[in-house]
């Protein structure tokens, strides 16, 4: 199978790339061109010629969306209607990567593909937007979205993961707070694309959650990471609003794999099983 991965050096890019080298894999970079471009992501597809094109790319830094709603919508809603439209005119299958915060947060039970979103902020808006564009006009679609990633790669736009950022500070001995009125399922990029590589190649396509099982606040989950790597931290529990970060950020998005579970094929560790292994 010729796969095309956009977005393939962020920290899930490496992963899934891994993941896929049983197939003719062709990791495409913002070197090789902008989503936003929408002419040069058609040449250099139309190029390639693959039989799936697995989309990763987005900005996702979620403040700085409230201020560049522009930008938002160009990267994560725009340049996916180019994409579909690619897609649809090779003939081609189309994977694309969303997020938990298409919910407001507002439930007390993991949501499920069938729940009905309500996003707070415009990089959720524009992402939804990018998710309904994809199913609804793509022939041949994956919409995948999970929660928390982190991964050896690091998130470049954001200066590095969430547990290395809480390793370092524990190291350099400095305070730490984090809060804990959010609940999310934190997802090892590892994980997550040993999964995607599981899924993609068959013709279960439409609407999947895609998370390591279970839930916990992002305090709880920086307590697993120093007691799990055997650190001891200077860490004490916060609250959002003390924050005050521009954008509203869900109370709640545990999400459910209810379609993987349907099929038999869910195969996502407990988040605390992938958290071992990944500081293994």
């Amino acid at each position: 199978m010729r796969i095309s991965i956009l977005g393939a050096n962020g920290q899930l890019g490496r992963d899934l790339t891994a993941a896929l080298a049983g197939h003719e894999v062709r990791a495409l970079t913002r070197q090789d061109f902008d989503v936003t471009d929408h002419a040069r992501a058609r040449a250099v597809l139309s190029e390639s010629r693959p039989d799936l094109i697995v989309n990763l790319t987005a900005y996702h830094r979620v403040d700085d969306c409230e201020s560049m709603p522009e930008l938002a919508y160009a990267a994560n809603t725009l340049s996916v209607l180019n994409l579909v439209r690619i897609a649809n005119d090779l003939d081609v299958t189309l994977a694309h990567v969303s997020t938990d915060y298409v919910f407001d947060g507002s439930a007390s039970t993991p949501y499920t593909e069938s729940s009905e979103p309500s996003p707070l902020s415009v990089y959720a808006n524009s992402k939804l937007a990018g998710e309904y564009l994809v199913r609804s006009t793509a022939r041949r679609h994956f919409v995948i979205r999970t929660c928390g990633l982190y991964g050896h790669a690091g998130s470049h736009g954001k200066g590095g993961n969430f547990v290395e950022t809480m390793l370092k500070k524990a190291r350099d001995r400095e305070s730490i707070q984090v809060v804990n009125d959010q609940t999310l399922t934190p997802t090892s990029t590892a994980d997550l694309s040993r999964q995607m590589a599981a899924l993609l190649p068959t013709s279960h396509y439409g609407l999947f959650h895609m998370t390591n099982e279970g839930s916990c606040s992002w305090y709880e989950f920086a307590g697993a990471i120093f007691q799990l790597a055997g650190i001891s931290a200077d860490l004490k529990p916060t609250t959002s609003a003390l924050y005050k970060a521009p954008a509203l950020r869900p109370r709640y998005s545990v999400l459910e794999n209810k379609r993987l579970k349907d099929l038999g094929l869910n195969r996502m560790l407990h988040w605390r099983e992938a958290l071992a292994e990944y500081l293994r």
